[in-house]
């Protein structure tokens, strides 16, 4: 399954691809409402450095997520993959481009959901939303910094 994402920032592609270069950003994306905790953030420059996540997936169900980098070509694309986590499979490709306004900033997440066929019959339900509220969320704060404003709500 494919979710995708994507905002024009009003900054150069440098300035979109540093603002995820910093040491604490996953904690800077992480909504308020999500039960998440970073155990151990990692570089982006640095492949095969682990992200290390502790998430609540459904009521008091928690995860822990460990996601790797495997790719980075600054300032146009890093990637990240699940190595061990809630979904079967996961990668998570960061897209920056140029763009009339400024960048093109997109996030490609292939993804198989647990449990097989039930897994696939909701996730347009339950995974796809929460995808949509978390990026919504996740692009907003970008712009925020790299348009030369404050990270936080």
């Amino acid at each position: 399954m494919r979710f995708t994402r994507a905002s024009v920032i009003r900054a150069t592609p440098e300035r979109v691809f540093a603002f995820h270069e910093q040491p604490d950003v996953l904690s800077l994306l992480m909504p308020p409402w999500e039960s998440a905790r970073v155990v151990q953030a990692a570089k982006i420059s640095e492949v095969g450095a682990q992200a290390i996540i502790e998430t609540k997936i459904f009521g008091p169900i928690t995860a822990r997520w460990i996601a790797e980098h495997t790719v980075y070509e600054p300032p146009h694309m890093f990637e990240d993959i699940q190595v061990k986590g809630p979904f079967r499979s996961w990668r998570h490709r960061h897209i920056i481009e140029p763009d009339a306004e400024g960048a093109r900033l997109r996030d490609e997440i292939d993804y198989e959901p647990p449990l097989g066929f039930l897994g696939r019959a909701v996730a347009p339900l339950l995974v796809q939303k929460r995808l949509e509220k978390l990026f919504e969320y996740r692009h907003g704060v970008t712009r925020r910094w790299c348009e030369g404003n404050s990270a936080t709500e």
